[in-house]
């Protein structure tokens, strides 16, 4: 499934805009990596953990769905997953030694967040509290964790399955020479009996 075609089963307004957001960055996009070492380490790479961490929401929850009701719909995953990392296209820049550099003024998770929440007012996108909740915690609790109450919610949790799957597990995929996510039951058995979810459940 092509970026696109996961940003057309996001619900509302959120589509459009994130269409928008889409078509509007998609040359920065193109250009930036996924990380600068951990994963999707080439140009485009953004772009391609995106896409993997959407393909992997629409995998699991039509997955899930068949043996346990989430309390979240597939739109809300697939928005957040979009968004969770919208600040890093401008995070980094390149240096003399054509390696990339986080900015002084993004080296901190806070400022990273500030700049990301600027950038969703600048487009008009509207989170709700458990939405905002999984867009703070899709790549863990961190310093957050404490056993006297849950702090990460389930959409969060969901979005940070997928966020591990293509950052930590499939760090290298898909590489140019391979095929994505949408071709895994070529090369990768384990996902061979997993289906495209019946979107009413969304």
């Amino acid at each position: 499934m092509t970026i696109v075609q996961a940003l057309f089963l996001i619900d509302g307004p959120s589509r459009n805009i994130c269409n928008k957001i889409l078509t509007e960055n998609f040359n920065l996009f193109s250009r930036v990596q996924g990380s600068s070492y951990n994963h999707q380490t080439w140009e485009g790479g953004y772009l391609d953990h995106i896409t993997e961490v959407m393909n992997w929401a629409v995998v699991l929850y039509g997955a899930i769905s068949r043996e346990r009701t989430l309390p979240f719909s597939l739109s809300d995953a697939l928005l957040v997953l979009f968004l969770h990392d919208i600040e890093k296209p401008w995070k980094y820049k390149l240096t003399l030694g054509n390696q990339l550099k986080i900015r002084t003024s993004l080296k901190s998770k806070e400022a990273q967040k500030e700049f990301r929440d600027k950038k969703l007012s600048e487009y008009g996108i509207v989170l709700s509290a458990e939405q905002e909740n999984a867009m703070r915690y899709a790549e863990g609790e961190n310093n957050d964790y404490t056993n006297l109450r849950r702090v990460m919610n389930e959409l969060a949790g969901f979005c940070h399955i997928c966020d591990i799957l293509s950052a930590r597990v499939f760090h290298n995929y898909p590489r140019r020479d391979m095929p994505g996510l949408g071709q895994a039951q070529r090369i990768n058995g384990d996902l061979s009996n997993f289906h495209l979810p019946d979107l009413s459940l969304s």
